[in-house]
């Protein structure tokens, strides 16, 4: 009895050592066989795959095997493959089934062939949605648009009609413009919920931003379609996305007023168009949506947010001007007093305070004011902590504009400690790298910058990266530092709007240590401040040297860039400024003004040509 089971349990063994072996070896085989497939070795894949699909027909051994064969030419073996496939695919896939055979016969160029085996998938198509679509996408991977449109029109006269959305886009790939859009135009009125999608659509097909002709052609619809279902919110939606991609934000603000009117947003979607329009530089457009928010009185819950940014739209456009309107600036500081008057400080308020302390500090030389109104801000109670943070930031560059620089770097830390992985901490904590640098402890600035270049935000990154390629591009502890310092001195004094001492220390390093790498820097600096001022002649003077003498310094696309803005927007010398843009383009392709030179210079090759 003892011998029969050590015999037994001898033979489980074998028969377990034997299993697992062979399991083994065909692991190895496929890993094999994918590595081979993988690296191209087609030829030596196949030496696998074979005995590999016979054991294990997946869906993945199957494309490795038959796309092996496609490479090898090997015609006769993948038609097998296909056909033996064919047999044994359930009735509800066999139409795909049938495509992969056709595909096979298009590849070694048996058109006939393949149109049998397309139109044997549309003869055993199986109803319902979910087949029709599956094998209209398996014709639309091999270009087959008009067998696609073909299986849509099966599928309907089966009793399946819900197809409008893949009709019109089918329509769109087969270059019928036209008819895509009239489609979608009809969707949107049954199914509204399709809004995203059509959106996605239209702008993938259409290249609505770049090709005029379809963009006519989609409003034209879109209004045709407004007027024809005038009780659809879904129109006008249409109609404020399609403006806005235009960047027509007047029209988009007549749409979305209706809207509001009609749905009764209480002025949401309108303060988001007046943000993108003020974003986008039409401030005007901007100010009429704030407008109309406020208007609905104080119960609306925009209706601080409102009053605060036409206050601020109006000081935007304001200091995009050259040079200054010190009248309008203060005219400005007077209706902030007003509407604080009238508002009160208070939470609500607080942002509108934030920004009539920096008018205050920045441009009318109240900066003792400025401070007293931002302190008595933090005492609010229930203040939100971001909006608290934001007031410290603010209060920090004051301090550095009074020349208080540690109050400043204390205020920054203790919002670094705060928001420690938050945007908010981020720019805290560029600012006082901006203090390091300002004092001239370079190294500690460069330390607290290096950090700061991966920062989520693209504007605190891009101002970290600048900074830091400043300080490494001209400071070295083996050479004499001086300049360094002096120059850093200098930007504490621009942006303490000091601008004749700023000059006076700049002017004293070209003096004292000619050609010294600072000077192209030195030339941009004193560029924007003879824009600051209203120079252009000077400004313009100031760029051009730095292209013609320092065109490889890190430098060379800033100036640039600072000439086509001029030519563009204050000189509207459009034809000189597509030619400083295309240069930026073509010479400094890595450039941060890469995006928005690019998007303008086809602005202007499109104004133009027109």
């Amino acid at each position: 009895m003892i011998e029969l089971k050590r015999s037994l349990a001898i033979g489980c063994t074998l028969i377990l050592t034997l299993f697992f072996s062979q399991n083994l070896s065909a692991q190895t085989d496929l890993e094999l066989a994918e590595y081979y497939y993988n690296n191209g070795s087609y030829e030596q894949a196949l030496l696998y795959l074979g005995d590999i699909y016979k054991k294990n027909k997946t869906n993945k051994v199957y494309q490795m095997y038959y796309e092996s064969l496609l490479a090898m030419d090997e015609f006769y073996e993948a038609e097998k493959l296909v056909k033996g496939r064919l047999k044994r695919r359930h009735k509800n896939s066999k139409s795909t089934a049938y495509v992969d055979l056709g595909a096979l016969y298009l590849r070694f160029e048996m058109r006939g062939k393949a149109l049998d085996a397309f139109d044997d998938a549309l003869q055993i198509m199986q109803p319902g949605k979910s087949h029709a679509v599956r094998l209209a996408n398996a014709f639309i991977s091999l270009d087959e648009l008009d067998l696609a449109h073909e299986t849509y029109m099966k599928a309907i006269e089966m009793g399946t009609n819900d197809f409008h959305f893949e009709l019109a886009n089918l329509q769109g790939m087969m270059g019928n413009y036209k008819g895509m859009v009239e489609s979608f135009m009809e969707l949107l009125h049954t199914k509204p919920t399709y809004i995203t999608t059509i959106q996605t659509s239209l702008n993938r097909n259409l290249r609505l931003e770049t090709d005029k002709k379809n963009s006519i052609l989609v409003k034209g619809a879109l209004l045709k379609a407004a007027k024809k279902y005038p009780e659809d919110a879904v129109y006008p939606q249409m109609l404020v996305w399609y403006f806005t991609g235009e960047q027509d934000f007047s029209s988009a603000f007549i749409h979305a007023r209706s809207l509001d009117l009609r749905l009764g947003e209480r002025g949401a979607g309108i303060i988001e168009l007046g943000n993108t329009s003020a974003s986008n530089g039409d401030l005007e457009t901007a100010e009429e949506c704030y407008n109309y928010v406020a208007g609905l009185g104080r119960s609306n819950p925009y209706f601080y947010i409102a009053r605060n940014q036409i206050l601020n739209t109006r000081f935007t456009a304001l200091k995009q001007e050259v040079p200054l309107d010190y009248e309008m600036l203060e005219e400005l500081e007077v209706d902030y007093a007003a509407s604080l008057r009238d508002l009160g400080v208070t939470p609500e308020t607080a942002m509108m305070a934030k920004n009539h302390a920096h008018l205050q500090a920045f441009y009318l030389e109240k900066s003792e004011e400025a401070m007293d109104e931002l302190e008595a801000v933090l005492e609010l109670p229930n203040l939100n902590r971001r909006v608290a943070a934001a007031v410290k930031l603010e209060l920090g560059d004051v301090y550095v504009f009074a020349d208080l620089i540690w109050d400043a770097s204390l205020i920054f830390s203790q919002i670094i400690l705060d928001f420690k992985d938050d945007p908010l901490g981020h720019e805290a904590k560029y600012r006082n790298a901006r203090i390091s640098y300002f004092t001239g402890d370079f190294a500690w600035a460069q330390t607290q910058l290096d950090a700061l270049k991966a920062s989520t935000s693209k504007l605190i990154s891009n101002d970290a990266i600048d900074l830091s390629l400043l300080i490494t591009d001209n400071f070295n502890l083996d050479t004499i530092f001086e300049p360094m310092e002096i120059y850093a001195r200098a930007d504490l004094l621009i942006m303490q709007r000091r601008f004749d001492d700023a000059r006076l220390a700049l002017d004293s390093i070209s003096t004292n240590y000619p050609g010294h790498a600072l000077e192209d820097e030195i030339l941009v600096v004193l560029g924007d401040l003879a824009m600051q001022e209203g120079d252009l002649e000077g400004a313009i003077e100031y760029y051009n040297e730095v292209v013609e003498l320092h065109f490889d310094d890190i430098t060379g696309d800033d100036a640039l860039y600072n000439l086509a803005v001029i030519y563009d927007q204050v000189l509207r010398d459009y034809e000189k400024a597509e030619e400083l843009y295309s240069k930026l383009l073509f010479e400094f392709s890595g450039s941060l003004y890469t995006v928005e030179s690019r998007k303008r210079y086809r602005e202007l090759t499109g104004e133009l040509e027109e």
